[in-house]
């Protein structure tokens, strides 16, 4: 049984082939749908851009600048998340943002505004573009899983990197439902199924007549570099601009269990590496905030681990950062013992008797003797 397809698919324009010659725009989110499903949507939601933050704090350089664009795609659009975005980042930092809720695209980061305003018309009417696409290959994406409703998400990511040596790296990756569907091989320019309902559209993508690996690979390698390379020079001032983190440890105490805290904030760029160590062994056990902004442009995190303190423990917050040479350790010091007036008071007082008791022994002893 064939498929009907509007205009404009994915099918009449692989991969995306219309997005990729604008991209420029924010990730998409959506939900219209009943209440039992909702803690399901969110948690959904919150693994990609789990994924999102880790893909970028792992892969950003000082050596090294890359762009990347997000695009996603819901089946129920509804609860504030919208059913289309599309966020554009350069290294850590987001710099566009398109979505169906706001319909433009526009701005995020300051120095971008540097971009004719024809070229947010033309982001704008290419992110338009791209949502009538997604909106239907959400749909095809889900019967390929026989899902006939709920909460689904299809999510796009593609990146284009330039190393300091001057040589490029480019990415592109497919995902459904927090899952990885398919993904280019940037080296043969072919699209590699991840799951076995990407099959379909994979063989299709890489049959002869289509070729859109190839076709997306030379945008990765050409169109998305040469917009990279204007958004450095844009936002040069921003990019360069190194402030060494500052940390605080805290602690509270819970029964036998000690929350460690450990607050690092005022630091730029963005990505940084935060955990607690045992000694030379990292706590795997943790809770981490997100990283925030601060007002004068700096940024802030917070992460806290639960332990309970034996003999010979040293416990210690490792913080990682551009800015700094080395790695900075700040050492936690166990609270010391301190007894309360009463008890102290209490504790005088027996002392006092103990020793007068002494006293009378061994007086009365040395009396005995004579």
């Amino acid at each position: 049984m064939t498929e009907k397809t509007p205009k404009k698919t994915l099918q009449e324009y692989p991969a995306g082939l219309f997005l990729w010659q604008n991209s420029a725009a924010p990730p998409a989110y959506g939900s219209r749908q009943i209440k039992a499903n909702l803690e399901t949507m969110f948690g959904v939601y919150e693994l990609l851009m789990t994924y999102v933050i880790r893909v970028i704090v792992c892969s950003s350089s000082s050596d090294s600048h890359s762009l990347r664009y997000y695009y996603t795609g819901v089946s129920a659009p509804g609860y504030g998340i919208p059913e289309f975005s599309i966020v554009g980042y350069l290294d850590s930092e987001q710099t566009e943002i398109y979505n169906s809720d706001i319909g433009k695209s526009v701005p995020v980061a300051p120095w971008l505004k540097k971009e004719r305003p024809e070229q947010w018309l033309r982001k704008t009417l290419t992110c338009k573009a791209n949502e009538d696409i997604f909106r239907h290959e959400v749909k095809i994406v889900m019967k390929r899983f026989n899902h006939t409703g709920g909460f689904h998400l299809a999510q796009l990511m593609h990146s284009c990197e330039l190393r300091d040596d001057g040589s490029i790296i480019s990415y592109e990756q497919f995902r459904y439902d927090g899952e990885e569907f398919m993904y280019l091989d940037t080296k043969t320019g072919t699209f590699i199924p991840t799951m076995a309902e990407a099959q379909i559209t994979t063989q299709r993508w890489n049959s002869p007549d289509v070729r859109a690996g190839e076709r997306i690979r030379n945008y990765l390698t050409q169109e998305c570099i040469d917009r990279l390379r204007r958004y450095i020079v844009y936002g040069g001032e921003d990019l360069e601009r190194r402030v060494r983190p500052r940390a605080k440890v805290t602690h509270q105490k819970s029964g036998d269990v000690t929350k460690l805290h450990c607050q690092v904030y005022g630091f730029h760029p963005r990505p940084v590496d935060v955990k607690w160590m045992n000694g030379e062994d990292e706590v795997h056990s943790y809770e981490t905030t997100n990283v925030l902004p601060n007002p004068d442009g700096t940024y802030q995190i917070r992460v806290s681990a639960g332990v309970t303190p034996k003999d010979g423990d040293s416990y210690s917050c490792y913080v990682d950062h551009s800015s700094l040479e080395e790695p900075l350790l700040v050492q936690w010091e166990p609270p010391h013992v301190v007894f309360p007036r009463p008890v102290l008071r209490a504790g005088v007082i027996i002392v006092s008797v103990l020793t007068s008791v002494i006293a009378g022994v061994i007086i009365y002893k040395s009396k005995c003797q004579r």
